[in-house]
């Protein structure tokens, strides 16, 4: 049976990840979780003081990024892949609200984002593929056999993203979370480089009042049409 390449785009806390790694632990394809790539170059400026609540050095982290290597292993207890940088596993470090509130300015950066597309490119280059993000669909892979945009409303992104944070031990306001959800939305959605909007030929799926399981089922019979030549 051939193969595809599923691209899934978003807004923030939509699930992305969540259904591209079932996807592909379902098709038995490779996941490449590009939110995280963004998110461990964000680390890595943040841990080299490129970025602050009162600063951003963007020069200095253009000229640092030969300096980032980013790859994916998997968990051999949890057979979920982590992200590493620079050899050091991240997973648990870049899922912060803090990591979280840079993301957005850092993916805004002309060098980061072409060092990271190229990087999504050459994962993909073989088919057999999931892979989620903001530009998917649009910049990495316009030509993907079928590409899925997530939405749902920014409270309900926010619920999620906060029992999440929670759930790990974080001490988060959930106005917090939410007044980050929105602002992530603003600064993805009008950045001059790749902003995120929906590929004219992505099916969009708004999963607000949708669970897991249903929001799974319908996503797997798209890509089993798609697979099949039926759609």
């Amino acid at each position: 049976m051939p193969k595809i390449t599923i691209a899934i785009d978003g807004f923030s806390s939509t699930g992305k990840s969540t259904i591209a790694k079932q996807l592909a632990d379902w098709l038995d394809y490779i996941y490449v979780d590009t939110g995280a790539m963004y998110r461990a170059i964000t680390l890595f400026a943040m841990r080299n003081n490129f970025i602050s609540e009162t600063s951003f050095n963007q020069q200095a982290l253009i000229d640092s990024l030969d300096q980032v290597i980013i790859s994916f292993k998997k968990n051999p207890e949890t057979t979920i892949s982590e992200v590493y940088l620079n050899g050091e596993n991240v997973e648990k470090q870049i899922r912060t609200l803090e990591v979280s509130s840079f993301v957005s300015p850092v993916a805004t950066v002309s060098e980061v984002r072409k060092k990271l597309v190229t990087q999504q490119q050459e994962m993909g280059d073989a088919k057999g593929v999931v892979m989620d993000g903001r530009d998917i669909g649009t910049v990495v892979f316009p030509n993907a056999e079928l590409k899925i945009f997530l939405d749902a409303s920014a409270q309900t992104r926010a619920e999620r993203r906060y029992k999440e944070l929670l759930g790990r031990g974080d001490k988060v306001v959930f106005e917090d979370v939410l007044k980050n959800v929105v602002d992530r939305d603003r600064i993805d959605s009008t950045r001059k480089d790749s902003p995120l909007i929906k590929a004219k030929d992505a099916i969009e799926i708004d999963n607000s009042e949708m669970n897991l399981e249903d929001q799974f089922h319908i996503i797997l019979q798209l890509a089993k049409d798609r697979i099949a030549g039926r759609i």
